[in-house]
């Protein structure tokens, strides 16, 4: 079954281009025009995965972003300008999952659609379920909790949960982790992990407070310890 993808921007051609190129890979493809237009056709459909600009008229796509994520963890990526890294990181803080910057081709964009969707369906592994520090982590589920509470996670926060969980101790870099969020070596910078690794922080210290299993190690990256 062919996934749906709902592409928001106010540019009608560039709308139209994502339509025309993602439904002839296969994808079920809804277009907005807005953040309002694309409220009222996410809760209508309930899409796989958003593919959002982030400077519309009526609803921009950081309001967009926090009303979406009131009511689902669904992934969305973010369409930005080079010049427009704070808006790209304030979309990071509210629960996007991955950025692509203006101007782009809709190969690479549709690689970041791919990654992206892979680490929703998180595929099996010999050991599915991880457990440490109050935590419990659901490969196969593609579930978290902590201290007994469910964890609502957006796939990039999964996997780098997942990352770090796997290999207690260990030092991930920022570039590995950034290559485990988004499933391959694309430019980035070290604040995207940061941002992410913050927001999984408070979600879990909301349901443990005091939890601190995520170690930073300055100037390199982030360990995961079992004795939070």
């Amino acid at each position: 079954m062919s996934k749906t993808i709902l592409v928001v921007d106010d540019e009608a051609r560039l709308r139209a281009l994502l339509q025309a190129y993602l439904q002839s890979r296969g994808y079920h493809v809804l277009t907005a025009a807005d953040g309002l237009e694309a409220l009222q056709v996410a809760g209508r459909t309930r899409p796989d995965l958003v593919v959002l600009d982030i400077m519309m008229p009526r609803l921009d796509g950081l309001g967009f972003i926090k009303a979406y994520r009131r009511i689902t963890e669904a992934p969305i990526i973010v369409l930005t300008a080079r010049v427009e890294e704070a808006d790209t990181v304030l979309g990071l803080e509210l629960g996007a999952d991955d950025y692509v910057t203006k101007p782009f081709s809709p190969r690479e964009l549709e690689a970041r659609i791919r990654a992206v969707l892979r680490r929703t369906e998180g595929p099996a592994r010999p050991s599915e379920i991880l457990r440490a520090a109050g935590i419990e982590l659901d490969r196969g589920a593609h579930t978290v909790t902590a201290g007994g509470k469910p964890v609502p996670l957006t796939p990039t926060e999964f996997a780098l949960l997942g990352a770090l969980m796997a290999s207690p101790g260990r030092v991930h870099t920022r570039e590995a982790l950034l290559t485990e969020a988004q499933g391959d070596s694309y430019p980035g910078y070290d604040r995207t992990i940061d941002v992410h690794i913050s927001h999984l922080r408070a979600k879990i210290e909301a349901c443990i407070p005091g939890w601190h299993a995520i170690e930073t190690v300055y100037g390199v990256g982030y360990r995961f310890m079992e004795a939070s």
